[in-house]
């Protein structure tokens, strides 16, 4: 993937960048892997706004994709690789050898025509799902499971991969692209690779209306609004927040507060956290 320019006649489009689609083969999505996305503008079952800044945004319709790979031993073709509105990453089609298609994640150097494959059988080879055990150390990987049959759950965004770095035990230690090192069940399932569109994060949107095409509303400081709005609100001109940490707009520490249970099961399987610590 590359980046494209555009020409600057307005301000706010001299500094705009967008991908230039340069490993999108296909352009149509399948009809039989798509479903109706309904939209709720960050309002719960009782029409209450819980998450601010939503609202609006284009209409999208949601790509099913099989993050599982449970057809071990059935060769399937990449069909094309498509546009996905509801993700960083593209995607790629499949078509199975028995006829069935789905949609995966698609990784860097997957093209069309290419064949891929699942199971503890398949080869090390960019597209292919094996159970960590199988996968050699050194292997970059993407779309982990964290349990045997959930489907992958980590590393499935645009220009991510996960290095497998050690197999010890019952366990697979991976290095997240965070830089955190992790430990999986060798039992679980990745797949060879990285992640594809790698420079979606160097993108730059460039103007608000482009912002208010994703569903995303304009957002405004705690501190510019009233009292009754927001606790960091009032006071003539400029003023400090007046409490002794910065909070949510409902009165909750925010900024910097730790909300990972100290108890959960898991921490045990996190040998280096990302800023370098270990869990206690």
């Amino acid at each position: 993937m590359g980046l494209k320019t555009y020409k600057p006649y307005t301000s706010s489009r001299r500094n705009m960048t967008g991908s230039d689609y340069s490993e999108i083969t296909k352009t149509t999505h399948e009809k039989s892997r798509v479903s109706n996305l309904k939209k709720k503008a960050g309002r719960n079952n009782h029409g209450k706004n819980t998450v601010k800044q939503q609202g609006g945004g284009n209409k999208r319709k949601y790509r099913q994709i099989d993050f599982k790979r449970l057809k071990d031993g059935i060769p399937a073709t990449v069909i094309g690789i498509e546009y996905d509105p509801n993700r960083t990453a593209n995607i790629a089609l499949l078509s199975y050898a028995d006829g069935e298609k789905t949609y995966i994640l698609a990784p860097e150097g997957l093209t069309d025509g290419m064949k891929v494959e699942s199971g503890a059988d398949a080869e090390v080879r960019v597209g292919n799902c094996l159970p960590l055990e199988k996968i050699p150390v050194g292997t970059m990987v993407h779309n982990i499971e964290l349990y045997p049959g959930k489907g992958g759950q980590m590393v499935r965004s645009a220009g991510a991969g996960a290095q497998l770095m050690a197999k010890e035990g019952k366990y697979a230690t991976l290095r997240l692209p965070s830089g955190e090192m992790r430990m999986v069940p060798l039992n679980c399932r990745a797949t060879i690779g990285v992640v594809g569109n790698v420079d979606h994060n160097l993108v730059k949107i460039g103007k608000a209306g482009r912002k208010r095409h994703m569903g995303i509303r304009p957002t405004v400081r705690g501190s510019v609004m009233n009292p009754n709005d927001h606790p960091h609100g009032g006071g003539e001109g400029k003023t400090g927040i007046g409490r002794p940490g910065p909070s949510t707009p409902w009165g909750k520490p925010a900024l910097g507060l730790k909300t990972r249970k100290s108890k959960k099961a898991s921490n045990k399987l996190i040998v280096r956290r990302r800023n370098g610590k270990t869990l206690k």
